[in-house]
Parts: structure tokens; sequence; C-alpha cells
């Protein structure tokens, strides 16, 4: 199965322009499949949709997280799917096996209150705290991902018309609108960012770290978690955290859903409906104040 395996995933990278992590995650969902298929001794030809409930039934034995378990039957199910359009098998085997229920969580975020306070934490003119500055405004302001906010280039942003550039899930590109205040951060950030530079005059990224190279996301989860601890929020927050804070003080403030969906880029609005859950204060509110026997 393994040549099949190479082949998908060439698949995804060339032809479904796939980003880099999708395609591990797929490499590394499907290499785990695989070994469990080989270690029964059957094939890519061979697997039935009785297997796979047994590939699912080990990952629960082994406790993993629902939507883990949901990842990687999608995995499988595109791998197969792959395989129907090859010719290889007349019929997926995944298709008829049923995906795991998964809990509903509401996504963490900060209310407007906490938001103001965690931009206003890194205070010092120092090249670096102005970046974070600039960093944390922006992710707040456009509700990108980390991913996205790390792939920015200094030609993507245009102060003047308030738009950045981002490429998205899939490398889609999108134009996003951010506000007053983040033009203000990343102007503040852009004058101190050739003292950042050092040798790589040629470095296109926006966001650099100490040694003039592209950040990375992992530096922006650490950035975000030591403001977090200085403020009064002892919840766990990540940068993904000001994406949801973002969504959800616009639909409280009374921005369309559809328009919501468009700004974060989601596909399905299946997707953006999960951030009506974060309003249900809101909701009673306005139930109580409207509804003739409340």
């Amino acid at each position: 199965m393994r040549r099949e395996l190479s082949e998908f995933l060439d698949y995804l990278r060339y032809e479904r322009n796939a980003s880099v992590h999708t395609i591990s995650s797929y490499r590394g969902d499907l290499s785990q499949f695989i070994d469990y298929i080989g270690e029964r001794g059957s094939s890519f030809r061979k697997v039935d949709n009785v297997q796979i409930r047994g590939f699912l039934a080990q990952l629960h034995e082994r406790r993993l997280k629902k939507s883990s378990t949901a990842r990687k039957l999608a995995a499988v199910r595109s791998f197969f799917q792959f395989g129907v359009r090859k010719k290889w098998i007349a019929e997926n085997p995944a298709k008829v096996v049923a995906t795991p229920r998964q809990e509903k969580r509401v996504p963490s975020f900060l209310s407007e209150e906490e938001m103001v306070h965690l931009l206003d934490v890194p205070s010092s003119k120092k090249p670096i705290d102005l970046r974070d500055k600039a960093i944390l405004e922006l992710l707040y302001a456009s509700g990108i991902r980390v991913s996205e906010l790390v792939g920015i280039n200094l030609e993507d942003a245009n102060l003047g018309e308030r738009l950045v550039r981002v490429r998205g899930k899939g490398k889609k590109e999108r134009l996003i609108p951010f506000g007053r205040m983040a033009v203000e951060r990343l102007a503040a950030y852009l004058k101190v960012r050739p003292g950042l530079v050092q040798d790589r005059v040629g470095e296109k990224a926006m966001f650099l770290n100490y040694r003039g190279r592209r950040i990375t996301p992992r530096s922006v989860e650490r950035m975000v978690d030591k403001y977090i601890r200085r403020t009064a929020v002892k919840r766990k927050i990540s940068p993904h955290s000001l994406r949801h804070s973002f969504a959800s003080h616009l639909l409280s403030r009374g921005a369309d859903l559809r328009v919501i969906q468009e700004l974060l880029g989601h596909e399905s609005l299946a997707t953006t409906q999960k951030y009506t859950h974060l309003n249900l204060g809101q909701l009673i509110d306005v139930y109580r104040k409207s509804h003739p026997r409340s």
C-alpha cells in the first residue's frame, strides 16, 4: 500500500494544491492505517469495511480523541476514493463506515474587555514588543489563522487600504480588511523592522524573529501564552482563541454569519455556525426583553 499512498500524496500536493500541514497529516494517519492492515496480512485491494472498523476500534481502545479518530477515518475514505478514481478498486469500503459522533465544544475566546487588556500588555518600544503588539492586533482585527499570519509578506499588506492578502487552506488567497488600530500598530512595527533584519536584507516576511527570519507558528503560540499569563485570564487561551474572539465579537454586534464565514475563509457555513453557541447570553437577554410572557 506504500506505492498507492505515495501516488495519493502526490495527487494532494500537485492536483489539490494541499498545504504542507495537510499532506503531513494525511501521511501520518494513513501510514498508521497501512501498518494496521499490514500486520493482518491484507492489501489495498482486499481491505473491507470490517477491517476499517477494526482499525477504529483499536484507536478507541487507545483512548484517542473522537475528533482525531474522525480525522483518520476521513483520510482513509479519501485514500480509497482516490483508489476508485484510479480504478485500483471497484468501490470505497470506507463509505459505509460511520464517523464517530463528535463532542460539541464551545471554542475558547476572550471577552471584549479581556481582549482590550491583552492588546495593551506589550507596552515597551523595543522592536520585539512592537512586533508582538502588531501581531496581536492583526490576529484580532482580521481573524486570520496563525499559519496565515506567519505567511504574510511585506507586499501583502496595504496599510492605506487597510487590507491584507493571506493564503489559507489549499493555498487559497483572500483579502481581509483590518481596522485603524491595526494600521497604527503595523506602522509602528514597520519603522523598527529594519533593526531585526540583520544580514537578511532580502527577507520578504512581514514578521521576523530575533535572527531576522520569518517567525514560526510555534513562536506566536509562545508569545500569546506569555502575554496571557500577564493578564487576569486563567483559562487556556491560544492564538486560535483570538480568531474565535474576532468571530464571536462580530456576531454579538450584529454581523451576518455569512460575512463572518467569508472573513474566516470557511468553505462551509456549518463550520462558522459553532460561533452561535458563544452568544447564548445575548439570546437570553433579547428573549427576556422581547417575549410578552418572559
